[in-house]
């Protein structure tokens, strides 16, 4: 009897190791994703004394709201050319071209091919308003003169006020946004944003990147204003958290310091909304 009990403990301590040599081999298998890298653009073309400027602003009536209509001054800058490095920057391209990026309250910008737009806000309403050039690829001009903030409000009589101009520090979200479909346009994630009214610098004000989707939650600290590139994004739909921080990571008081974008990444079809 002891020595059958002796077999059985021997076959279920050689059953326990070698399941646990399985799993340890499983799990030594198993294909992790690789982590997200951010890449810096670079190199991309100059546009000497491109400029935006506000133009002539209308309101209409619109049911209970008012139809704004902004018109844009632009110098020097081509609406609906393709970039000159567009195909070399192997990532998500407007057919249409250059273009402006018109930004209202940190909401998914509208990209547009003539300089003029149309909103329906409500009356008693405040807003900001960016505007910027963008290459036909979606990078944004840095360079001075080349963008805009505008402060106003809709009063109650429907007419557009122009209100004082900000000074605090401000953040505008840009890209990733919409659904990219395709190794091509997922693999080379334009990431791009506008910081206003401050520089980012390591030892200053910078911005925190905090991306989170499928088996990624992770937080990337952005100390220069340039244009980068995602890879090895997780496809679905990942969001992306920016915040405006102090040298010391605490979160900016004021408008327009944190704004959180959701997006679509498929190598197939279009995601389901």
């Amino acid at each position: 009897m002891k020595y059958t009990a002796y077999l059985l403990a021997a076959a279920t301590l050689f059953m326990a190791s070698c399941g646990e040599e399985a799993a340890q081999q499983e799990e030594e298998t198993v294909i992790k994703p690789a982590p997200i890298e951010m890449v810096e653009v670079g190199n991309s073309p100059e546009f000497e004394g491109a400029a935006i400027s506000m133009g002539e602003i209308k309101t209409d009536a619109d049911g209970e709201n008012v139809k704004v209509t902004f018109n844009f001054n632009v110098q020097n800058y081509e609406l609906m050319n393709q970039t000159g490095d567009a195909d070399a920057k192997m990532c998500a391209n407007s057919e249409k071209g250059q273009h402006i990026h018109f930004i209202l309250d940190n909401e998914p910008y509208a990209a547009l091919y003539e300089p003029h737009h149309s909103v329906s806000l409500a009356k008693n309403s405040e807003h900001y308003l960016l505007a910027f050039l963008s290459r036909s690829y979606h990078e944004s001009v840095k360079s001075e003169g080349a963008s805009l903030v505008y402060h106003f409000k809709v009063d109650d009589k429907g007419k557009v006020q122009q209100l004082e101009a900000p000074t605090s520090p401000m953040l505008f979200y840009s890209r990733p946004k919409g659904d990219y479909v395709g190794k091509d346009d997922i693999s080379n994630l334009l990431f791009d944003f506008f910081p206003w009214n401050t520089e980012i610098g390591a030892n200053g004000n910078h911005v925190l990147a905090h991306i989170k989707g499928e088996g990624v939650d992770t937080t990337m600290v952005v100390n220069d204003w340039k244009a980068y590139f995602l890879h090895n994004m997780p496809t679905g739909r990942p969001t992306i958290t920016l915040t405006l921080v102090d040298k010391d990571g605490n979160k900016i008081d004021g408008p327009m310091t944190e704004v959180t974008r959701e997006f679509g990444l498929s190598l197939g079809e279009p995601l389901e909304h």
